[in-house]
């Protein structure tokens, strides 16, 4: 998943995000009923006392046998797919949260994405898990560690959400629930690129994200850039390899000059719902692009899972993507 950090505005909180840290329907991946913080976990899958077991880290964290108050900021995606409600939700700015997840999350209290130590004390957790090590970063993680058990899932900036989620799943004492949820996403995902190159065969594609004047587009890597190209085997047209290849980002920032070399059969565009790309891009760039020229460029709603990544986040994808390549 793609990281925030230091919002500073509804939009641009969004936008700052994704830069530096680089930022479910019915066919979603199944999940079992979720637990809130006074429900017993699935007896299936609670381990039977307290157990010891090490994070991404190195560090040897003593889970509690079935923790009931979860803080997982940013990671409430596999936790969700695994049927676990957490005590509070990852949010930006003034309470913005990832809308996508909101059927299963909505009254989940909000808590900033920065984790201030007051915050997090006064949900009295009973177990945190941390998305990365930058979130622990110098004395942070001993901080963490005596508000409650902390787990730091992933080391690096950008961890692959399958990985995440088996971690996630570790943590939780839902090894196998992990592994059943992955399962059916990997078949979903197969079975959605054999549909896809029947219907279009091996074309290409791209997203862009426009926020304000700014324009950016996925990394071939990351974010809905590895559902597009890795999961369903879209091509990677030059303008997204030359942008992922000069940057470690969820999301690049794109010229409109080069906007209008990319050379895409198919564009997704991230917008706020009342706006239109061609509010922020000029007529000659805009009419340029052949997935314009063929009709073949979807907006996607800011509400989406578009800007993020997971089992739940990326099942979506996939659905919004059949919905508008392969049933036209």
């Amino acid at each position: 998943m793609y990281r925030f950090n230091k919002p500073f505005g509804t939009a641009a909180l969004l936008l700052s995000a994704v830069l530096v840290t680089s930022a479910c329907s019915s066919s979603a991946p199944a999940t079992t009923p979720s637990s809130t913080g006074n429900e017993a976990a699935a007896p299936a899958d609670t381990a039977a006392a307290e157990r010891t077991i090490k994070d991404s880290m190195g560090h040897e964290v003593k889970i509690p046998a079935n923790p009931q108050r979860i803080i997982a900021s940013y990671l409430e995606d596999p936790l969700v797919a695994l049927g676990v409600t957490p005590v509070a939700q990852w949010s930006i700015g003034k309470g913005d949260v990832q809308d996508y997840l909101q059927d299963k999350l909505k009254g989940v209290p909000a808590i900033s994405s920065e984790l201030p130590y007051e915050a997090v004390i006064n949900f009295t957790p009973d177990l945190l898990l941390m998305d990365s090590a930058e979130m622990v970063a110098g004395e942070k993680y001993n901080q963490y560690a005596q508000i409650a058990p902390t787990y730091v899932v992933g080391n690096a900036q950008n961890n692959d959400w399958r990985e995440e989620l088996k971690s996630v799943g570790n943590a939780l004492g839902k090894s196998d629930q992990a592994e059943q949820v992955l399962a059916d996403y990997e078949t979903k995902a197969k079975n959605a690129k054999q549909q896809l190159q029947q219907a279009v065969g091996t074309k290409s594609a791209a997203a862009i994200w426009i926020s304000g004047k700014s324009i950016f587009i996925v990394n071939q890597n990351l974010s809905s850039g590895d559902v597009m190209y890795k999961d369903l085997g879209m091509s990677v047209p030059e303008v997204v390899k030359k942008a992922s290849a000069s940057s470690k980002a969820n999301w690049s920032s794109l010229s409109q000059e080069s906007l209008s070399e990319l050379d895409a059969d198919y564009l997704f565009v991230i917008i706020k719902d009342d706006e239109s790309p061609e509010n922020h891009i000029s007529p000659e760039v805009w009419n340029s692009i052949p997935a314009v020229k063929a009709g073949h460029a979807y907006t996607m709603s800011l509400d989406s899972s578009w800007l993020y990544t997971g089992p739940i986040a990326n099942s979506m994808i996939i659905d919004d993507i059949m919905k508008n390549v392969a049933a036209n």
